[in-house]
């Protein structure tokens, strides 16, 4: 393990032990202008987090979910999400994450996720390989849609996308469906445990870690078009070998 991705691993770890003493704790929820909720802890994690990768590599930029762009974006940058799943949070729920991405000219180079209430820990570095625990990751082998398990985020925000109609298609041609949302969706992807995920209203914090520990772990990430990006707003994650498949079916195509 490389200095910049053990270093990403420290940061994560402090700022999700932060928030690990909310939880366990009370704290005041606020919302943003968009309604979503965030806490001190949010911004406590955050700050954490920049800190710490700055004070270790003070040349790189920041673009944080609390504090947005912070020093240069043409570069080497860090995206951050300091808790991924605040809802989750808030309401007592184990499943949220710190969210760390290295972007290095467009290019995301390293991710970690480390979820403090659960204990589980996944990174990436680009041409290493993904790990959870110190494990290797792999996606499944599943090859047609009928065996394929379907993980999905919230059902509302599809149902107002005009995804929503390819999306009923996939359910429909899949063998079962699960939803979890945020960072957790993806991580039965990276296992193999799951073939396809679909998610809409996310954010490049939301996605940047995630989309080097699906392609490291031998995965596809894309949007719902089929572009290999983060920041579109949505995704379609796979195993890879459905995922023209999926494609089609949510474009109104047969698969």
């Amino acid at each position: 393990m490389d200095r910049v991705l053990e270093i990403a691993i420290e940061a994560a770890r402090a700022a999700g032990q932060l928030a690990l003493h909310y939880f366990s704790g009370t704290f005041h929820v606020e919302r943003k202008a968009d309604m979503s909720p965030v806490t001190e802890a949010d911004r406590r994690a955050e700050e954490t987090i920049v800190s710490m990768l700055r004070s270790a590599f003070p040349d790189f930029g920041f673009l944080g979910e609390e504090y947005g762009t912070q020093g240069p974006q043409d570069g080497t940058r860090w995206i951050i999400d300091p808790i991924d799943g605040t809802r989750n949070f808030v309401r007592g729920i184990p499943y949220w994450a710190t969210l760390l991405a290295l972007e290095e000219s467009g290019e995301l180079t390293l991710g970690v996720i480390h979820a403090p209430a659960t204990g589980e820990l996944f990174y990436a570095r680009k041409g290493q390989g993904a790990f959870a625990d110190g494990k290797r990751l792999r996606v499944s082998d599943v090859d047609r849609l009928d065996q394929a398990f379907l993980v999905h985020g919230s059902l509302n925000l599809l149902h107002q996308t005009a995804h929503w109609d390819g999306f009923i298609r996939l359910v429909d041609a899949t063998e079962r469906q699960r939803g979890y949302g945020d960072y957790h969706a993806y991580t039965f992807i990276a296992r193999g445990q799951a073939e396809l995920c679909v998610e809409v209203d996310v954010k490049p914090w939301d996605l940047a870690a995630v989309k080097i520990v699906i392609d490291e772990a031998g995965g596809r990430f894309t949007d719902l078009e089929g572009t290999p990006t983060i920041y579109s707003g949505n995704a379609l994650v796979s195993n890879g070998r459905l995922h023209d498949q999926a494609l089609a079916l949510l474009r109104g195509r047969e698969a």
